[in-house]
């Protein structure tokens, strides 16, 4: 067969599969572009809506409620860890977070870019906290089901529940590749938003005058329980202050407002948040810095966030607070609640917070001016230390080894401020303000 034979046939194969594909192409179904509006995607989304309720096998006793809610919770998830659609009851939960009283393990989580539930901190005095459970740990199951995956509002309504119920984590410490299981009883967590260094509101000066408040959360009464404080501390002679915010996990922006302006003189730019077409900044208001200068020493580690990433990150900023301790979390968006009529909520984020200066936190965190890290178990018994009952719910055999352990990040703010004061007092005039950012 010659050359010329072949060619020919191979065109005319080709010209069969060209006619032969025209004919499918033109018999086939033609696929209708919607178009990019509300109303016509509605449309498409009662379809399908109505199509699943009615044709769905196993769809009998479904309800149109049941699968609207479905499709708005997938369709809030998709847009970051934060944003959720909230049904009734975890609207209530989330209303009852912030008025400082709700039943649950007391742990704080977020669900992280690769899919994991991780712990932001564990509240001070709940079970998570008693039972070692510690910032950044990864809760991988719940009983015997993954939660791998698993929407995050749903994996907080399994934590949550009836006060003395019992409920087994497996946690994935993923600093050291160690996996756990907890078996915790749930109680109701009762926050006091502020506390002395003994886990209590009496704030008794420390050495050299120095004072301490740690804020455990950003909620209702946070700034107005830091007055309390700081009245008390001032009114023994305070020198200079420490504000421990390891472990706090944020709260509200207006209480992060009303902590640092206290701090601030009137007017001064504390945050501002960027929308898609909005800038807000918040400003000092009143009498200007409480403490006339003093110094400040914020503590803070990889449980700081939001809210107390703001706080620090306006203070450092400033030059009015020197920071402490570890990296924050890096969780600096807002979210904003929007209630709907049939008492649901959608929880989305609208913006990002910005410090002073413009730096952004969101995803980034507060670097210390001192970094000063702590291992796992140095952690892990801190927490024990400032929990009422922490250590003496362990075993004779820990409790020495718990209680032999240095908060090496408050020994160095002491240190820190030690200096400051004695610097001051050898040089008569000099601005303990300007001495402690150098």
């Amino acid at each position: 067969m010659n050359r010329r034979l072949i060619y020919g046939l191979v065109v005319t194969l080709l010209l069969v599969n060209l006619a032969i594909g025209a004919q499918i192409y033109l018999k086939a179904p033609k696929v209708k572009a919607v178009a990019d509006t509300s109303s016509q995607n509605l449309q498409l989304f009662a379809d399908v809506l109505e199509k699943i309720r009615t044709q769905y096998v196993d769809g009998t006793n479904l309800t149109y409620r049941q699968l609207t809610y479905a499709a708005l919770s997938g369709m809030v998830d998709k847009l970051d860890p934060h944003s959720e659609f909230l049904d009734a009851q975890s609207y209530q939960q989330l209303q009852d977070d912030t008025e400082g009283q709700f039943g649950g393990l007391g742990l704080v989580v977020v669900e992280k870019k690769d899919g994991f539930v991780t712990v932001v901190t564990p509240m001070d005095d709940t079970p998570g906290a008693r039972a070692g459970i510690l910032s950044g740990d990864r809760i991988i199951k719940i009983g015997t089901n993954s939660i791998v995956g698993t929407p995050l509002e749903q994996v907080v309504k399994t934590l949550r529940g009836e006060p003395g119920s019992t409920v087994t984590l497996t946690v994935q410490r993923p600093s050291t590749g160690v996996t756990k299981e907890f078996t915790l009883a749930r109680a109701i967590i009762q926050m006091d938003m502020v506390k002395d260094i003994n886990g209590r509101k009496e704030f008794p000066l420390g050495e050299n005058q120095i004072g301490y408040a740690r804020i455990t959360e950003f909620g209702d009464q946070t700034s107005d329980e830091l007055e309390d404080a700081l009245q008390k501390l001032q009114a023994q002679g305070m020198k200079a202050l420490i504000i421990d915010l390891r472990g706090n996990p944020g709260g509200l922006l207006d209480e992060a407002v009303g902590v640092c302006q206290k701090f601030l003189p009137n007017g001064q730019l504390i945050v501002s948040t960027e929308g898609r077409e909005t800038v807000e900044k918040y400003f000092a208001k009143g009498d200007g810095d409480e403490l006339k200068g003093l110094p400040i020493v914020l503590l803070v580690n990889l449980g700081s966030a939001s809210a107390a990433e703001i706080v620090t990150g306006c203070l450092q900023d400033l030059h009015r607070a020197y920071v402490i301790g570890e990296k924050t979390f890096g969780k600096g968006s807002v979210q904003t609640i929007f209630p709907l009529d049939d008492g649901s909520a959608l929880k989305l984020t609208v913006a990002k917070y910005y410090t002073p200066s413009h730096k952004v936190i969101h995803e980034h965190g507060i670097t210390p001016d001192t970094i000063v890290p702590v291992t796992d178990f140095e952690e892990a018994a801190l927490i024990r230390r400032s929990t009422p009952g922490g250590v003496e719910s362990l075993p004779d055999d820990q409790q020495a080894a718990v209680k032999s352990v240095h908060d090496t990040q408050l020994e160095r703010a002491q240190d820190v401020l030690k200096g400051i004061l004695l610097y001051h007092a050898m040089n008569a005039g000099a601005s303990p303000k300007n001495v402690a950012v150098k």
